[in-house]
């Protein structure tokens, strides 16, 4: 939205079985001539690169932008799924990521930022639970894990990367879900994919900025692939 920057998103996935998701890597100053993040994901889903390939162009313009962490991946019933991972603030080359478990916040994939532990493990929970439910209610179980405000502290991680940006927020930007009067969550987003390749699209959103209006879509479809 904001202006010369406008048109990207940070997480798509389009019938292809393209997927993208983008998260802003926490830090104190921004250049604010820097490339807007949103058109890596826009790209990756409009593109005929595959995931890696994608990544590794990314990678090579990873200076040009403020810190992010992107994950593409390429969903197929038929060839298996292929899943990526780079981060302008970490490894110089993008990486395949095994089948597994992982959590993505503010900082590089997987540091172990006590909020990102905390909903990693209500996420599995409620992937446990949900075995036996249909997965509209999965859905709603996840997107409560996405609303938990529950404040992870102390946790010197978030303090030494953020300095004195994240301070005045701290006891809010330490949940997994951030509730600050100009600044935090105003969108949830739950994808399943099933093994029969059928995509269940779910997204909560704040309307307009009152903190206690929401609206939930669903968009289901099938991938091409």
């Amino acid at each position: 939205m904001e202006e010369g920057k406008e048109g990207g998103t940070w997480l798509g996935i389009n019938t292809r079985g393209k997927l993208a998701a983008l998260t802003n890597y926490l830090q104190p100053r921004l250049d604010r001539d820097a490339r807007g993040r949103g058109e890596l994901v826009a790209q990756f889903l409009t593109s005929d690169v595959d995931s890696l390939s994608y990544l590794k162009k990314v990678s090579a313009e990873g200076h040009l932008y403020n810190g992010f962490n992107l994950i593409a991946a390429d969903l197929s019933t038929e060839k298996g799924d292929v899943i990526c991972y780079y981060g302008n603030r970490g490894e110089r080359e993008p990486v395949v990521l095994a089948p597994g478990t992982y959590g993505l916040s503010n900082a590089l994939l997987e540091t172990p930022w006590r909020k990102l532990c905390f909903g990693k493990r209500l996420f599995l929970e409620a992937v446990e639970r949900g075995q036996a439910l249909p997965k509209d209610a999965l859905a709603a179980q996840l997107l409560d894990v996405l609303n938990n405000e529950e404040a992870q502290l102390p946790d010197p991680a978030i303090e030494d990367q953020g300095r004195e940006y994240v301070q005045p927020i701290l006891s809010k930007y330490a949940a997994v879900c951030v509730r600050c009067p100009d600044y935090g969550t105003r969108t949830n987003t739950v994808i399943l994919v099933d093994a029969d390749g059928h995509v269940t699209f779910t997204e909560r959103s704040m309307l307009g900025t009152d903190p206690s209006c929401w609206e939930t879509s669903t968009h289901e479809f099938r991938l091409q692939s």
